[in-house]
């Protein structure tokens, strides 16, 4: 199927919805599952922000990686993203973690596992949620141009060989997890870095402050 001018094959589709159970607990709601897709298409793409798998606590997932619906919590790993925009740019720390605003600007913000049993971490990364979100990220790299891939932890960074190096720009640094951000996320320079190739390229760069 054609999503947002994205290619998602209808086969692998149907063998991961046939395993889940949307009755039951699964984060987030059916109709959120492809947000990010949805607020950022692909021809608007200029960052892709790699998470794993979903919220898993409820009313936390909304579809899109690391971002909480306005009103929720905001989660320690955003914390840490908002230290690290805050220390690049001198600003003040968001009062919430809702981040449509970045995937309106062309930040998409995507899990590799588009699902999740609540409060099971990772319960459908085996479903074959990879396939999808892979062929998506070789997708971009093949029909988009001068794209910043935003890879944080390792897992995000075994998806460095579907990204073409000559046409974008990866950056990576470790997880901004609590376990891992004092390791070299925070301090890594990446949105203002983002934004410089952005605008090199002669794309408009994003405002990360814009929440």
């Amino acid at each position: 199927m054609k999503l947002a001018g994205y290619t998602i094959n209808d086969d692998d589709l149907a063998h991961i919805l046939a395993q889940i159970n949307w009755d039951e607990n699964v984060y987030p709601a059916y109709e959120n599952c492809f947000k990010a897709l949805e607020l950022t298409p692909l021809k608007n793409v200029k960052v892709v922000v790699l998470g794993q798998d979903p919220y898993h606590g409820e009313n936390q997932a909304h579809g899109l990686s690391f971002s909480v619906p306005d009103g929720v919590k905001i989660p320690p790993s955003l914390k840490n993203i908002y230290k690290e925009i805050s220390a690049e740019f001198n600003g003040e720390m968001p009062s919430h973690g809702c981040l449509e605003s970045w995937a309106k600007q062309g930040v998409l913000l995507l899990n590799s596992a588009l699902s999740v049993a609540a409060g099971q971490a990772g319960s459908h990364a085996k479903l074959g949620w990879h396939k999808v979100t892979d062929a998506l990220l070789a997708e971009i790299s093949e029909n988009c141009e001068n794209v910043v891939f935003l890879l944080w932890g390792k897992h995000a960074q075994m998806k460095e060989g579907l990204i073409d190096s000559k046409n974008h720009l990866i950056l990576k640094s470790p997880h901004p997890s609590p376990l891992s951000a004092h390791r070299g996320f925070l301090g890594n320079g990446h949105f203002k870095a983002a934004n410089d190739y952005l605008t090199r390229h002669g794309k408009k760069a994003i405002n990360w402050q814009s929440l």
